[in-house]
């Protein structure tokens, strides 16, 4: 499989050296044992996989989707992406469901994490990128306000700039149901109720109208929309705030007069109130509370979300999401559509329109009318997806199961067809991290034979199907395609090349010609709305999709542990990582523990609507004596995803990750069960 390869630092603005453990670590996934390098197939439901020679599985593939598409039509073909993909493969693999397919079913994982995030964006400040301005700026920054995030464990090359901020004199608030690592070097930690970010943000917006901190120029200038959200917030009373949040009235405005005695300060979200069944809702109230702090658009200043997976913000512009195409662009937007069409070479009319999003197209897979035959590319479903047990019916119910994966991942262990793909160091392309800055990729080394890159299993079946003109399996080229199909959109990719960012320039989007110095700041004279301004949005506070009965009497709330990433595929076959965090747990108030007649190292029965989870004991006396908390990245009795809710946010689709009703049960591991 190739020589052994060593992970070292490079000074790079975004990280500066550092690197967490797992990418420390990374480069053991590449000579693992396990590791796939060649197609296997079933031959039937019930019989085992067993290898195949590529062309093999490339037409059992291609004849399984035309024989469903004879038989259902055209989208009973669906396609599911990832947030690791790079650039060019996020972008080929919607062209490959639209153009080759012609299916409007396809979605992707990031759907699961910063969906939320982007529909706020966009209504708010008529864009979409995670950070409007660099990660350097953080540390000038006087006061910032972190909201459900822990970048201590998940990002740890991050915390830098939190610790050079802290260094400078500034304060840190973290805004989270637990007291993370992250809350532990906060200044103020608002320990608030899962589910009641917004009641937060509208009381910490009342604090400040009430004292005279918001920015009434900045409003008038720059905005819209103020007067009914002012109408709104003044109803939250620091009294009320605490009764709905749990957080005490004087850290409420111990923390909006922190946040509105300076013009520089940040506030920005991640996973912890995007990820609820009012997630845009959440997102909305506290970007209401920057700009009436007229904090956008400032120098160290404004809001912010923390993209999480590695192309999260990349992934998310280019085509895998069921509404849109390349350059965020619109799928029903007839414009949108034309300019697409010109670049693919295809009539206007032959490109779908919108699909649905991913978990409502999991949700119907087998089912008449619904997708019948899947290909996954880049994400781990069977871990991955709320109230898992039903997707395992699901997933069972297809006519055929696809799986793109390096490894035999959990989804692809059920899978009809497996197809060995490169890892990141066997492949060119390039990602789109979350300041919005185009970096590169380089392949370290060639793929194991048997292997193919991403983009050579799209064009092999795209030539099986009878549609090899469509894609390119070259890294670049798809690429060039990519920058005419996003010019003039929103995040316009056009005045990038691959002479650029190999370069190492580390070009901020949009970057509309090969001349322009790209845009590491946004909003400083405009926003990209029709009229100029940023717009307020009326956010009242409402109960999450599932609160706390008799019946299940505690908040669940999932997340990361630093060890492990995602589902897991890739880190727990790491034996470091593996061997630091090798089961999954529940970590609750040791109050809690005892009222249940649990121990610590013993095992307890999580259950909730949609099942139960087997899971070892943890007591932090930091945690709400009212909330578990569950980490996801483990398969089978352990798996988190048995438990929570696929209550989806109406606008974003997000599900509700963060906030389910659960109930414990003590459990003997040597009794019959």
């Amino acid at each position: 499989m190739g020589g052994a390869l060593e992970v070292r630092a490079r000074d790079f603005p975004t990280n500066r050296g550092g690197l967490c453990k797992k990418g420390w670590t990374s480069a053991e996934l590449l000579s693992t044992k396990d590791r796939l390098t060649s197609p296997l197939i079933r031959e039937r439901r019930g019989e085992p996989l067993r290898p195949a020679t590529w062309a093999e599985a490339i037409e059992r593939v291609a004849s399984a989707f035309r024989r469903v598409q004879l038989d259902h039509g055209l989208d009973a073909v669906g396609v599911f992406g990832g947030g690791g993909l790079t650039n060019e493969k996020a972008y080929a693999l919607g062209k490959f469901a639209r153009v080759v397919l012609r299916t409007k079913h396809i979605d992707y994982n990031g759907r699961f994490c910063m969906a939320s995030a982007a529909v706020a964006g966009q209504r708010a400040f008529g864009i979409d990128r995670g950070l409007p301005f660099p990660l350097t700026d953080l540390p000038g920054a006087e006061v910032i306000a972190l909201v459900g995030a822990n970048p201590a464990e998940t990002m740890p090359p991050v915390m830098k700039f939190f610790e050079e901020q802290r260094a400078n004199g500034g304060r840190l608030i973290v805004i989270d149901p637990r007291r993370t690592p992250t809350a532990e070097a906060a200044t103020l930690h608002l320990q608030l109720t899962p589910g009641t970010d917004a009641a937060l943000a509208n009381g910490l917006l009342h604090v400040a109208l009430k004292e005279g901190l918001v920015d009434l120029d900045f409003i008038a200038a720059r905005t819209t929309g103020f007067e009914e959200v002012r109408h709104i917030v003044g109803s939250f009373w620091p009294d009320r705030a605490e009764r709905i949040t749990g957080v005490p009235a004087q850290r409420i405005v111990e923390a909006a007069r922190m946040l509105g005695a300076t013009r520089r300060a940040m506030i920005l979200s991640a996973r912890g109130a995007e990820q609820q069944s009012r997630g845009v809702q959440n997102v909305l109230a506290f970007v209401n509370l920057a700009l009436a702090l007229g904090l956008v658009g400032r120098p160290h200043a404004g809001f912010g979300c923390l993209t999480g997976q590695g192309n999260g913000q990349g992934g998310r512009e280019h085509g895998q999401k069921s509404d849109q195409l390349p350059g965020y662009r619109r799928i029903d937007n007839p414009e949108h559509r034309a300019h697409v069409a010109r670049v693919w070479g295809v009539p206007v009319d032959d490109i779908p329109g919108p699909g649905v999003s991913a978990c409502e197209m999991l949700d119907h897979l087998g089912e008449a009318g619904g997708v019948r035959a899947l290909l996954v590319m880049g994400s781990n479903l069977v871990v991955s997806v709320p109230n898992a047990t039903r997707l395992d019916a699901r997933l069972g119910a297809l006519d055929c199961l696809v799986v793109a994966d390096p490894f035999l991942s959990e989804t692809a262990a059920l899978a009809d067809v497996v197809l060995p793909s490169c890892q990141w160091a066997e492949e060119e392309g390039t990602m789109t991290n979350l300041e919005g800055r185009l970096l590169y990729r380089s392949p370290a080394r060639p793929p194991p034979e048997g292997v193919r890159t991403d983009l050579a299993i799209l064009k092999a079946i795209s030539s099986s199907l009878g549609r090899s003109g469509h894609l390119s399996e070259n890294s670049e080229e798809t690429f060039n395609e990519l920058r005419r199909a996003s010019a003039g959109g929103v995040a316009d990719y056009s005045g990038f090349t691959y002479a650029r960012v190999r370069s190492g320039e580390g070009l901020f989007w949009p970057c509309p010609a090969e001349e322009h110095p790209g845009t590491p700041r946004l909003f400083a004279d405009s926003f990209p709305t029709p009229d100029g301004r940023a717009r307020f949005h009326p956010v009242q506070h409402a109960a999450p999709s599932e609160e706390p009965d008799e019946q299940f009497p505690l908040y669940l709330t999932t997340g990361r542990v630093m060890s492990h990433y995602q589902s897991g595929t890739q880190t727990r076959r790491i034996p470091l990582l593996r061997d630091s965090e090798p089961e999954p747990f529940v970590e609750m108030h040791p109050a809690t523990a005892g009222l249940y007649g649990l121990e610590v190292g013993g095992m307890a029965r999580v259950r909730t609507r949609r099942g139960t989870a087997l899971l070892r004991v943890r007591t932090n006396p930091s945690m709400r004596h009212d909330t578990l908390f569950v980490p996801f990245h483990w398969s089978g009795r352990g798996r988190a995803n048995n438990l929570t809710t696929d209550a989806l946010d109406p606008d974003s689709k997000i599900p509700a990750f963060k906030v389910a009703a659960a109930t414990l049960e003590n459990f003997q591991e040597n009794a019959h069960d």
